[in-house]
């Protein structure tokens, strides 16, 4: 009989381990950098604005949540480019991955009145050529005067620069900073949407009695 017990406190001692890093990367988190973007997305809203939530692999899939919640919740008129697969596949095959959500920005009219929403782990990097989507979104946002903000990891990259404001999740613990900068972009942003400045909805299950 083969004992399993050692592999099982080792997985014990890794998800201990795993959420002690969360709970430090949380407790570090700059408030004040929150508050400036809740009052900015807050703005964004009085001025009858929209916000374009962007993101690629993971922070994909949470700018399409958080699209929900910011509509649902915060009455904010909220698109994000990955939602239509269509389009965005079509651009890639016709004009590159490059220049995808710049495209779509300019076709839905970008302006000032707007805002830019990135989620990404590493916030876009020209020289590197990482996320240069972001990149090239993030410069057209900056060229018509739309304020941009971001939650992103590492030093922010390209949208760490440029932000008018920009929560960054520290990266205390280098072998696990893509899990815990996505994971906790989540906690981030449904802190945001709930948030006494920005919430005009009660969410379901608070409402029920």
């Amino acid at each position: 009989m083969i004992s399993t017990n050692g592999a099982e406190q080792a997985e014990g001692e890794f998800s201990r381990a795993f959420l002690r890093e969360s709970i430090e990367i949380l407790q570090r988190l700059d408030l004040d950098e929150v508050e400036r973007l809740v009052a900015g997305l807050a703005a964004t809203r009085a001025r009858g604005g929209r916000l374009f939530i962007l993101g690629v692999g993971g922070s994909a899939g949470h700018a399409s949540h958080a699209v929900n919640d910011f509509r649902k919740i915060c009455d904010i008129e909220a698109y994000t480019p990955t939602d239509n697969v269509s389009e965005l596949t079509a651009r890639t095959n016709d004009e590159g991955w490059e220049t995808t959500f710049e495209a779509w920005l300019r076709g839905s009219r970008l302006s000032e009145r707007d805002a830019l929403l990135v989620f990404s782990v590493g916030g876009g990097d020209r020289e590197k050529n990482v996320s240069v989507n972001l990149v090239r979104a993030l410069e057209l946002a900056r060229g018509v005067g739309a304020p941009v903000f971001g939650v992103v990891g590492r030093d922010g990259g390209y949208t760490a620069k440029v932000a008018d404001a920009c929560v960054i999740i520290p990266p205390l613990f280098s072998q696990h900073i893509t899990p815990h900068t996505e994971g906790l972009c989540a906690v981030v942003w449904h802190m945001m949407v709930t948030h006494p400045l920005l919430a005009a909805q009660a969410t379901k299950w608070e409402s029920l009695r």
